[in-house]
């Protein structure tokens, strides 16, 4: 369990870390390997099978075990069968420092790198770092979640555990870390190749995360149920969805990726018209904007005529009246009034 548990971990902590990437491929691991001879592994192996017997003695009279070994020994014949052998106290145990380890390898990198704005190899951008760390990461930490539900069971050998229990808040403390670091990755990356839908959605998806770690450790804390986890997760996932129905993404999007394009900054990219376009008529004072910046193109300008007619459209029957839709039409006549002044 902890190498097969282990392997995923460090799987996706390399996939979403390109120093982690370049460190193992220092290792060289394929070259190494193309050293060695299956003829000579199987001939040292069947030699082993033949002088083993020999070397191998059993020493009359008992031996004295160490401490530790009694004391596992003991905790081992305590457990319900089944458990010692898959997912008990003692695999848990084992796992949990094994994580700890290993996620505390990326904890002090995103320590240096990303909040102690250290400067990143030559061959490493900002930008790579942050496309590759974003996605990857959120994985790890739901993996993470679904691990301490597993094994934090109520009633379970490990939920009596003081050092188990402490070795969760510390692993817990460090998923929600990494989610955190997530969200700086991503907020790096729009920076610089500015806001999407999906983009916006990671966000608060990875928000979602952060949340359901902390209800996590407050069901362990407080000693709840799974039902109780549950329902707490339903709740913040319905006071999300309210919360974003009364969002204006696609003016917030459009709006962000205009004020941040290099256009109007001077530095970054430059403003994608037809990402814009496809946002729909709720983008057009934007548009407007970023029309303004480039000068009058027909083509744009037919374009936002296109979106303008489709407004006119939808809006056209009092059952599709809605408060978005009024106050767009409003900016949209308060624009063209001050035009015909001007």
């Amino acid at each position: 369990m902890p190498i097969a548990l282990g392997g995923v971990f460090v799987f996706l902590l390399v996939s979403a870390n390109p120093l982690l990437e370049k460190w193992v491929s220092l290792l060289n691991p394929g070259n190494t390997a193309s050293h060695i001879s299956l003829g000579r592994v199987l001939l040292w192996a069947a030699a082993l099978s033949v002088v083993w017997p020999f070397i191998h003695v059993r020493w009359s009279g008992r031996r004295e075990m160490p401490a530790y070994i009694v004391t596992a020994a003991a905790l081992m014949q305590t457990m319900p069968s089944g458990q010692s052998n898959f997912f008990g106290a003692a695999t848990i145990l084992r796992l949990l420092i094994l994580f700890n380890l290993l996620f505390a390898v990326q904890t002090i990198l995103d320590a240096v790198y990303l909040w102690g704005n250290a400067a990143l190899p030559t061959d490493i951008s900002y930008a790579s770092y942050a496309h590759r760390g974003a996605y990857p990461l959120i994985v790890t930490a739901l993996l993470a979640a679904g691990f301490v539900l597993a094994a934090m069971r109520p009633g379970g050998p490990a939920d009596q555990s003081p050092v188990i229990r402490s070795l969760v808040y510390l692993w817990v403390a460090q998923n929600v870390l990494l989610v955190i670091s997530s969200i700086l990755l991503l907020d790096l990356y729009v920076q610089i190749y500015l806001l999407t839908w999906w983009r916006v959605a990671a966000f608060i998806w990875m928000i979602l995360v952060a949340l359901g770690l902390v209800l996590i450790v407050g069901r362990i804390a407080l000693n709840r149920s799974n039902a109780w986890l549950i329902r707490a997760n339903l709740i913040t996932l319905t006071a999300t969805l309210y919360a974003c129905s009364l969002v204006n993404f696609a003016a917030v999007i459009a709006d962000y990726n205009v004020s941040h394009s290099r256009e109007a900054t001077g530095k970054g990219v430059a403003i994608d018209m037809d990402y814009l376009f496809s946002l729909g008529p709720q983008a057009l004072p934007a548009i407007d904007r970023a029309i303004a910046f480039r000068g009058l193109d027909p083509a744009l300008v037919s374009r936002r005529g296109c979106l303008v007619e489709q407004q006119v459209k939808d809006t056209a029957f009092w059952r599709s009246w809605g408060f978005r839709s009024w106050r767009l039409r409003r900016a949209m006549g308060a624009q063209s009034k001050s035009s015909t002044a001007g």
